[in-house]
């Protein structure tokens, strides 16, 4: 894996529409501009990428871990932007079959899906690293997203991986649904 740049972002909200936010929503993103060796051809075999996945799972989870100030994480996302030479299925390949597993090793489990977004874009484009809870997808308090926009990043032989960890759900959340306090955690879903 070719690195160009590493970059940790934390985001912390503290009011809302004028009323405090108590704990604050702390959010972490960390952030990887590796070289695609797949930039410009087609490669049937993307397994190369699936490993970089793998590596980066651990890598930025711990960084955002890291930056998130807290071993208690309560949701988690991942997102990928190709630059123009790529194609989607190349962050396709480093999103799905093996990133989650380190994820989840280095917060300590999760069982839920972990939310993605992947695109090819251009240097400077945002994304929405969407963020659901780690062990309930129906905690609806948790359904969120962080934006994410590296100014020279991703070049068109780049892409762009990013992890997202928060300590709770939305600031003020208050539209029903399953409650934290009610996870049962075995299948992922509630």
């Amino acid at each position: 894996m070719n690195f160009r740049k590493l970059v940790t972002i934390t985001d912390e909200i503290v009011e809302e529409m004028g009323e405090p936010v108590s704990p604050p929503t702390r959010r972490a993103a960390a952030i990887a501009v590796i070289a695609n060796p797949f930039a410009g051809r087609y490669e049937k075999d993307l397994s190369a990428l699936t490993e970089i996945g793998a590596e980066l799972g651990a890598l930025l989870t711990q960084r955002a871990l890291q930056a998130l100030g807290t071993e208690h994480v309560e949701s988690f996302g991942k997102a990928a932007i190709v630059g123009e030479g790529g194609e989607i299925e190349h962050a396709a390949a480093i999103l799905h079959p093996k990133l989650g597993a380190p994820m989840r090793a280095v917060i300590g489990g999760g069982a839920a899906l972990v939310p993605s977004a992947k695109k090819r874009a251009t240097m400077g484009a945002p994304i929405d690293v969407p963020l659901g809870h780690r062990n309930a997808a129906f905690v609806r308090s948790h359904f969120d997203a962080m934006e994410i926009r590296v100014a020279d990043a991703p070049r068109p032989n780049e892409i762009l991986v990013v992890v997202v960890l928060t300590e709770s759900g939305r600031p003020a959340a208050r539209v029903g649904g399953l409650a934290t306090a009610d996870i049962i955690g075995q299948d992922g879903l509630r």
